[in-house]
């Protein structure tokens, strides 16, 4: 970003907040929304779809989405039938224990789908001999195998279609081994199997390994590439531009008119990611209200350091690189008459 001297603009209502939430529905979203919605259906092979892409690229953003398009269009069922839920948004929880914890996860899914879970549970009988009520010995209302029952239960009954894992990398994180995440997979297919519910792990570039565990989950799994907008792709350029030109329409008496002209630093600093431009935006406009005056230099401060930049730029290209070749690979025909017109030529 070059440096301007340009005189500040007038005083800034405090309207930094007002950004925080905002959401975009950039072309990016609408491509990836449109062929999830395509792939998600009764009897569908693929259990489990998985949104890999960059970080700050706009995929929790992608996930709520899709969750409230769902619920949009299954207006009139829920109508008729109140306990429907179409679709559910849950986070893979990230609980600082040496496991993914299974238990935690039910919990969420059960707190989605409306089930009360404050007062334990327990599951009570009648003595036959002397006719009180007694607790059975043995697991009770709230161990995990009691838990994922009520989870399959929940999930049939509201008659989820799909459900939506996001940060879905913490399952690989915490997993100390590719057998114990083989297994963390399995009982996520199972839960397809058992209620007919899709799974959507949205998450980084973590996620893509999951396609080497084993030929099984494999086959069932369907991975779509969440793409940042790139500089050396005319129209990513243009959609990035849209997109600054969204968040200056939100606060125009902030920014005044001044955002889009520096669209392609904004566009090198944040790598292309709708993400991380609205947190650089939200932090320039609290850094100008604490000024007292909008400036350059507010948004200069907002930017992303060098060190930020660079390894989120490595991760990226690492990514890239590990997901592209699949997803652009050539049919096996295709590629004999290449190698054929190759060595014709040679």
């Amino acid at each position: 970003m070059q440096q301007k001297h340009s005189a500040p603009l007038s005083p800034i209502p405090n309207s930094a907040s007002t950004l925080l939430g905002k959401r975009i529905k950039h072309p990016r979203i609408a491509d990836v929304m449109s062929e999830l919605e395509t792939l998600i259906y009764p009897g569908s092979q693929d259990s489990t779809l998985l949104v890999c892409g960059p970080t700050g690229a706009g995929k929790t953003t992608l996930a709520r989405y899709m969750v409230e398009a769902a619920v949009e269009r299954a207006a009139v069922e829920m109508e008729e039938n109140a306990g429907t839920i179409p679709a559910i948004f849950v986070e893979a929880p990230s609980s600082g224990e040496n496991e993914f914890s299974w238990r935690l996860f039910y919990r969420q899914i059960l707190a989605e789908l409306g089930d009360d879970l404050d007062a334990p549970k327990s599951a009570y009988g009648i003595d036959p001999q002397s006719g009180r009520m007694v607790r059975p010995r043995g697991a009770g209302g709230n161990s995990l195998g009691a838990l994922r029952t009520a989870v399959e239960r929940a999930l049939r009954e509201r008659r989820v279609q799909f459900l939506v894992i996001d940060e879905a990398a913490h399952i690989i994180h915490q997993t100390r081994n590719s057998s114990r995440l083989e297994i963390h997979l399995d009982t996520l297919k199972s839960l397809v199997n058992k209620c007919g519910t899709q799974m959507v792990l949205v998450g980084s570039y973590d996620l893509y390994p999951l396609m080497s565990l084993s030929g099984q989950l494999a086959r069932r799994h369907h991975v779509l590439h969440f793409e940042r907008y790139r500089q050396d792709r005319p129209e990513d350029v243009r959609a990035f531009v849209a997109c600054i030109q969204a968040f200056e329409k939100m606060l125009p008496a902030l920014w005044g008119g001044e955002l889009t002209r520096y669209a392609e630093a904004l566009h090198e600093n944040t790598l292309g990611c709708i993400g991380t431009l609205s947190s650089v935006l939200v932090r320039a406009a609290r850094l100008a209200k604490a000024d007292g005056r909008w400036s350059t230099e507010a948004l200069r401060r907002a930017l992303l350091t060098e060190a930020q930049r660079d390894r989120i730029l490595t991760e990226i290209l690492e990514g890239e690189e590990a997901i592209n070749p699949g997803l652009t690979r050539i049919m096996p025909t295709q590629r004999r008459q290449a190698s054929a017109g190759g060595r014709s030529a040679a």
